[in-house]
């Protein structure tokens, strides 16, 4: 036995390790494509905007099915429930590696994206659950690594082993990963109890609360500029700059440097005060991507400023922070919806990048399109204060 009837596991670094790797696994597929876009496009027979709909369709598989897996698999023994997703994601890797033609492998995107967001928001609680109480943040931090290893060296390498031998060998050895995660799932990550009092009805009233749905938002809207950007890097930087497609996972690997930054950033931020560094943040977003847009006439500047893209991710651990403290009793909930929010803001991005893009603009015009959704970010963020203050205001009044 590898695990204790209590849940502690009897290695907790190797569980650790066993969780980071599916979220590895799942930061490969989620990024990948995005280096990978002209091959996609070429090989299906679509335009490099189209591929975008794929891009889309991942993201709106994780918003889906991040609040619905959460809420009826509530009462679900969590290690069982993470064996499952990694064979769903597995099955969807593999399936789009297969795909026919261009519509099947967007519908196929969506099915390998809705275990996503339920897988990290189940890890993240199991690593918490699975060592003493003092070690619980540094054990949830070190499960999330798999995904920021995903974006400096497993989306590269995808990017790389894709369009030297076709796009479809990046998917297909997502889905080998994710097959052998389910595995050491199986054999080193502790069996846990079950919450007797968990229900559908519980985690979904994460959903009817203001503040829950404010926060959701900003991550949805506010964050939507990153993607816009990062969905179409590579035509960007190969078509308007003249970048050699030799430098493709160069570009994820710079990206994946700035959202590490960024996450370390906004980590410290957001813990010397969080209601200010998330319109900081914001800020910073709005003036970085819409300076994007000029950076983008060269190869040099726009690589810099493809770091500085990235370190948008300086939103996420605020964000999360966030989602936890006001979602009360339903923290599976929060926990998935901070993985929803971001690929929200995944497809909302990317779709409307492709807008533009298609309707005759400058590719770096996506830069434009993050600005004015961190804006909009920033104008939600300072609406649910005031509603807050105001609901604050009025309880005291009947007090």
């Amino acid at each position: 036995m590898q695990a204790s009837s209590s849940g502690l596991a009897r290695n907790p670094r190797l569980a650790e390790v066993v969780l980071a790797l599916g979220g590895f696994g799942i930061g490969t597929s989620e990024f990948v494509i995005m280096g990978l876009m002209n091959r996609v496009a070429e090989d299906l027979a679509v335009t490099v905007p189209q591929v975008g709909y794929a891009i889309s369709s991942y993201a709106l598989g994780v918003v889906v099915g991040a609040p619905l897996i959460s809420a009826f698999a509530a009462r679900v023994p969590k290690r069982a429930l993470l064996i499952v997703l990694m064979l769903v994601f597995a099955i969807g890797n593999i399936a789009s590696a297969m795909a026919p033609g261009f519509w099947s492998f967007v519908g196929l995107r969506f099915i390998a994206g809705l275990p996503h967001g339920a897988y990290f928001g189940v890890a993240a609680l199991v690593a918490a659950g699975a060592v003493p109480v003092d070690q619980r943040a540094r054990a949830i931090s070190r499960v999330m690594m798999g995904l920021t290893l995903a974006i400096l060296i497993g989306a590269p390498l995808g990017t790389w082993t894709g369009n030297l031998f076709g796009w479809q060998i990046a998917f297909a050895a997502v889905g080998v990963i994710a097959l052998l995660t389910a595995l050491l799932i199986r054999l080193w990550v502790p069996v846990q109890p079950f919450d007797a009092l968990a229900s559908p009805l519980r985690e979904l009233s994460a959903l009817i609360k203001q503040r829950v749905l404010v926060t959701v938002a900003i991550a949805c809207i506010g964050c939507g500029g990153m993607f816009a950007i990062f969905s179409y890097v590579m035509p960007t930087l190969t078509q308007q700059a003249g970048m050699s497609e030799a430098l493709g996972p160069l570009v994820l690997v710079i990206f994946g440097l700035g959202s590490i930054a960024g996450n370390l950033i906004g980590g410290r931020a957001a813990d010397k005060n969080l209601m200010r560094a998330i319109p900081a943040t914001l800020v910073w977003c709005a003036v970085i991507q819409g300076l994007f847009y000029f950076a983008a006439n060269n190869v040099w500047t726009g690589l810099l400023f493809v770091g500085l893209v990235g370190s948008s991710m300086a939103l996420a651990p605020a964000l999360q922070t966030r989602l936890m403290d006001v979602a009360e009793d339903a923290q599976t909930m929060a926990a998935s919806l901070n993985h929803a929010a971001f690929n929200g803001a995944n497809a909302l991005g990317a779709w409307l990048a492709g807008l533009v893009i298609s309707a005759g603009f400058s590719w770096s015009s996506t830069g434009l399109v993050g600005t004015g959704l961190a804006l909009c970010g920033l104008v939600i963020f300072a609406w649910g204060r005031w509603l807050e203050k105001r609901t604050f205001t009025t309880a005291e009044r009947y007090q």
